[in-house]
């Protein structure tokens, strides 16, 4: 079953799921501050996507942390302890289905292509 993971009051994630209910697409939304975050789960999103891509370098959340805190981010294992400290800076929405490339961001378009590959 895919998977949408995100944050429930974001705005993005809120056009996400509307979309996903509109075209009758089977998903099960999982909240990083409700469902919880692991170091393993993040390791694998990172392993896909890159830590750069996963990290919402655009967001208030990273516009609020300092230089230092920034500057310690030199790696994976940091960038993992920083998006368990606080997933609100972790870009979303992120859709993850078996078998398929996880697919970030939300895009009317690319949600079409996602769900029309076989």
């Amino acid at each position: 079953m895919t998977t949408l993971y995100g944050i429930k009051n974001c705005d993005t994630i809120k056009k996400a799921r509307r979309w996903l209910e509109q075209n009758q697409i089977d998903y099960r939304f999982h909240d990083y501050r409700v469902d919880g975050l692991d170091a393993d789960l993040l390791g694998q999103f990172i392993g896909e996507l890159g830590r750069d891509a996963l990290l919402n370098t655009r967001g208030t959340t990273w516009r609020q942390l300092d230089a230092a805190r920034k500057a310690a981010i030199v790696d994976d294992a940091s960038a993992i302890a920083l998006m368990l400290d606080m997933p609100a800076i972790i870009k979303r929405p992120l859709l993850w289905s078996p078998g398929k490339p996880m697919l970030l961001g939300f895009d009317t378009s690319r949600y079409q292509q996602f769900f029309s590959e076989v």
